[in-house]
């Protein structure tokens, strides 16, 4: 394998992200419908959180439903706003972090999502999924 690729090559450009002001609801409609596990949090083009999917299945009580249950109760969402549930202290790389190390940290971090940030603005995610598909591509 190749040394020193950044992760800039492998990251989504694309991205979905919430405000501090959008509510629990449209955070797990995006989810859903973009099929996404993580969704930055930003003010303006700065990242301030991250926001995953069990981030909303744990204030859910998901497990005190029924496990082929698919929907979550979103009448708890009302209870809960994005900045008390996003995690806030994100942990980012820049474009040209290398996959290597991103691998590392992504593999000793309780955490799935990396937000790849250059010059304060956020300019990607890369994710566990994304490793995983760069490590395929290379057999």
């Amino acid at each position: 394998m190749r040394q020193r690729i950044p992760v800039s090559t492998i990251m989504s450009k694309h991205l979905i992200a919430l405000n501090r002001s959008d509510d629990l609801e449209y955070a797990e409609m995006l989810f859903k419908r973009h099929k996404i596990r993580h969704i930055p949090v930003v003010s303006g083009e700065i990242i301030v959180g991250i926001l995953s999917y069990t981030d909303l299945l744990r204030i859910s009580f998901a497990d005190a439903v029924d496990e082929s249950e698919s929907e979550v109760d979103t009448l708890v969402y009302n209870m809960f706003t994005i900045d008390q549930v996003m995690a806030k202290n994100v942990v980012t790389v820049n474009s040209q972090t290398s996959i290597k190390e991103v691998a590392k940290i992504l593999a000793t971090r309780e955490f799935h999502a990396l937000p790849v940030v250059d010059d304060g603005i956020l300019v990607g995610m890369v994710t566990t999924t994304d490793l995983i598909n760069y490590l395929i591509d290379q057999y």
